[in-house]
């Protein structure tokens, strides 16, 4: 286990911690933010998510003033549309569905608010290119459970094998775009 570093994780993404930890950065404390995550009316995916990860790392830190405070947030995005956690299996199939042999774009936002105040952003884009779904497939991927609780699904399980390419950041994909989050830890001498 590595050894905590200052900083908070304002996610109580197990993925996150993960990808963390795989780089040796554990935060000393995690405060999953509560927020509300709608989309305001017209709102475009960049704008939305990079709003998203920064107002979960405000909610936190106003809660733990004087601390490093790190966000993220990620959304599953075709053409336009913002794809939201599924509330049932009927929802999930149509998503798959919208997703089957589709190019589509997963975008993740990572944010720092240092100690001092300080607000540090990256926002990555990364595309899936998706095998088209046979409807045998889709129920299998449904029936599997592994969506609930994301956006859509989840890269590092049954979906890998219907992914013919990945044009950007894997961890993004997954929740944490390792490069930029390092970049954005260190510049804040967090080491």
């Amino acid at each position: 286990m590595a050894t905590a570093k200052n900083f908070i994780l304002a996610s109580g993404s197990p993925q996150r911690r993960a990808l963390l930890a795989d780089i040796g950065f554990e935060p000393k404390e995690i405060h999953p933010a509560d927020i509300d995550e709608s989309p305001l009316p017209g709102e475009m995916p960049l704008p939305y998510i990079r709003r998203m990860a920064l107002a979960k790392a405000r909610a936190v830190a106003a809660i733990c003033p004087g601390e490093n405070v790190l966000s993220a947030d990620t959304v599953i995005v075709v053409g336009r549309k913002i794809i939201q956690k599924s509330p049932d299996d009927a929802a999930q199939e149509a998503v798959m569905r919208l997703l089957s042999g589709r190019t589509h774009r997963v975008i993740t936002s990572v944010c720092l608010i240092t100690e001092d105040g300080h607000i540090g952003q990256k926002t990555v884009t990364t595309k899936i290119v998706m095998k088209h779904l046979t409807e045998e497939e889709i129920s299998a991927y449904v029936a599997s459970g592994e969506w609930h609780g994301v956006a859509g699904y989840k890269i590092e399980g049954l979906l890998a094998g219907y992914v013919k390419k990945i044009i950007g950041s894997y961890s993004g994909v997954v929740g944490l775009p390792l490069y930029e989050t390092k970049n954005l830890l260190n510049g804040a001498g967090i080491r």
